[in-house]
């Protein structure tokens, strides 16, 4: 270390502190890693290192609470692709999956690969070097062995039930049957164990297209949701105990059993209150009002009558999703497609039999339609905004991005639909190129409807075409509203999962955006809400600029904020580091600079030679 009083002195920023108060003009002094002081006219001589913040806005790094980021971190620690957008804290172990209890590798099963897969669409391929790189067996190893690797953010993990019921009974019989008492007995002292060590709470997933992806297993939900009420009522009896989090989705598919679920954050009922961070809460196309109930429903049980402590997490940008063929987490929906999905990623023939098959046909038609038309109450309840799902399959809604013909980029798959109808009409002039004509010759003739249309393009192109759908969060005032709410938490960004599916490794920044249209003391909420709050709901001591505190700082450009759309920004990219394509997220310009312990890891547009190189962040434990 140098000489000087100070080793780094950021002069001239606005600073948000993390509070939720005005900002105000600052200098922030860091010394050994630490926030030394704070205040104006602090002599730049005393500093072997000064920032010039002029023109930018500097606060507390950013926590990112919903990733999968669980198995990046051990191939890449640095993080880089969280921390290019001033994340510098993670929290993993989400919805129910993790890799605290090692390999838990038995025979031939492969429980870190079998869950992984389907639920956070990461190929095979990618999960085996990860599982490779697994050395620990238990939760004190995991947390440990974040002390010899060169960590770029802090971490803090949960304990992920479906991983502890496969430690206490075996991946078999975790989707089989309850636990004996003896494998509860063991379950609790497990969680017990790794509340003592420092983990955020546990977590669980009631969603119903979750499947395990390894044969025979591959109709089987993932284990956590073959717990009974008896084996929850348990297990978090440990976390609520010690006052952590219990981090959960929703069952969708029986609301009385998700009102009981949620319920056991109740103080009324369960004798103390168990805080609960749960996904989530958007305005989604296709159910507009729901988010209302998921918050009407939060504020009933955060009252006095129930004394629970909820949040849903919300996502501070519109909730894009693009699909490779029909492979993408929201297909997983329709029992049809969830058949397809279900097939090994290089399967095609297995996937061009059930395309061929005309008893898979009739059930795929069937899906695709329901509640799309006719006098019926499925199509009833899609009128009134509440359908059986919200899988999107408006075409007029699907925008090809990345097409077999390159003319159909950027274009609805309606418009192509219509296209190919006027082409088999007779209009020669619908094909604007050699490679349409041939693509529109391909169609079978007369195409019927747009279900029609998804079956060519499937058996045609298996994978080989790409489109996105905008599932949610259209209106950004609505956006903005839901992430200021007092029974919601910015959130769900799945940094790390769905790898060619979604990237929202920046949606804390379009958070800061949407804040920023509004105005500063919005944005200083919102700096509040990705900082200082989460850390203390998860009792962690980062999030702030106080004296002392551990150095995550962040400088933001606020111009080229404004002037920034995540949504043009996204790109597939190939990644090394997993030898297979990857959606990241760009936002060149708007972060200046990331310091993570005192360290800047970011600055100029590229990362420093620390990063990745030099233990900066750490293992965090919950208090």
């Amino acid at each position: 270390m140098s000489g000087k009083a100070w080793d780094t002195l950021i002069k001239n920023a606005l600073v948000f502190d993390g509070t939720g108060g005005p900002p105000k003009q600052q200098e922030i002094a860091i010394k050994d890693g630490r926030i030394a002081a704070r205040g104006t006219a602090l002599p730049t001589t005393q500093a072997a290192r000064v920032i010039d913040g002029e023109g930018k806005w500097l606060m507390p790094g950013l926590l990112d609470i919903h990733t999968h980021l669980d198995l990046e971190v051990d191939l890449e620690p640095g993080l880089p692709e969280v921390v290019r957008h001033g994340t510098t804290t993670v929290l993993v172990g989400n919805c129910s999956l993790g890799t605290c209890f090692g390999r838990q590798q038995h025979g031939d099963q492969n429980p870190i690969v079998d869950c992984f897969t389907r639920v956070e669409n990461i190929p095979k391929s990618v999960l085996n070097k990860c599982v490779e790189a697994v050395h620990w067996d238990n939760t004190g190893a995991y947390m440990a062995h974040f002390d010899d690797m060169p960590l770029g953010p802090n971490i803090a993990a949960f304990v992920p039930h479906s991983m502890l019921r496969v430690e206490a009974m075996g991946l078999n019989d975790s989707i089989s049957r309850d636990p004996t008492e003896a494998e509860l007995r063991r379950m609790e002292q497990l969680l017990a164990d790794a509340m003592d060590q420092g983990y955020l709470g546990m977590s669980t997933d009631g969603l119903p297209f979750h499947y395990l992806a390894n044969a025979p297993h591959t109709d089987k939900r993932i284990p956590t949701q073959f717990a009974g009420m008896k084996e929850m009522k348990r297990l978090l009896r440990v976390v609520r105990e010690r006052n952590r989090v219990w981090q959960t989705t929703p069952i969708i598919e029986n609301r009385a059993k998700a009102f009981m679920y949620f319920m056991l954050s109740s103080g009324r009922l369960y004798g103390k209150t168990l805080k609960t961070s749960a996904l989530s809460v958007m305005e989604f196309v296709l159910m507009p009002k729901a988010h209302r109930a998921f918050l009407g429903f939060a504020g009933l049980l955060n009252s006095r009558l129930f004394k629970g402590n909820i949040h849903f997490q919300a996502l501070g940008t519109n909730f894009r999703v693009w699909s490779d063929g029909i492979v993408s987490p929201l297909y997983e929906e329709l029992e049809s497609t969830c058949e397809l999905i279900a097939k090994e990623y290089d399967d095609v023939e297995g996937r061009m039999a059930l395309l061929n098959d005309p008893a898979f046909v009739e059930r795929f038609r069937r899906d695709w339609q329901h509640g799309r038309s006719g006098r019926n109450l499925a199509h009833l309840r899609t009128r009134l905004g509440m359908p059986d799902n919200i899988v999107i399959r408006d075409l007029n809604l699907m925008v090809f991005d990345g097409a077999p013909v390159a003319e159909w980029d950027g274009e609805s798959l309606q418009t192509v639909f219509e296209r190919v109808v006027r082409y088999q009409a007779g209009a020669s002039n619908a094909a604007r190129s050699d490679a349409e004509r041939a693509a529109l010759d391909l169609f079978p003739r007369p195409l019927g409807d747009d279900a029609d249309f998804m079956l060519h393009m499937m058996r045609t192109y298996d994978k080989s075409f790409r489109f996105y759908v905008d599932v949610g969060n259209l209106n950004r005032a609505a956006t903005l509203e839901l992430l200021l709410h007092k029974n919601a938490l910015p959130g769900f960004n799945d940094s790390g999962a769905h790898i060619t599916n979604m990237a929202f490794f920046d949606a804390n920044l379009m958070s800061l955006k949407l804040a920023a249209e509004r105005s500063l003391d919005t944005v200083s909420t919102i700096v509040r809400r990705l900082t200082r709050e989460p850390a203390e709901f998860f009792g962690l001591d980062v999030g702030t600029l106080e004296i002392g505190a551990q150095a995550d700082i962040v400088l933001i450009d606020p111009e080229v904020l404004s002037g920034w759309d995540g949504n043009e920004t996204r790109q597939l990219t190939y990644r090394e580091l997993f030898e297979h394509d990857q959606m990241v997220s760009r936002s060149d310009g708007v972060v200046s600079c990331v310091l993570i312990n005192g360290e800047p890891v970011w600055e100029s547009g590229d990362f420093t030679e620390v990063l990745g190189n030099q233990r900066l962040g750490r293992a965090l434990r919950a208090a």
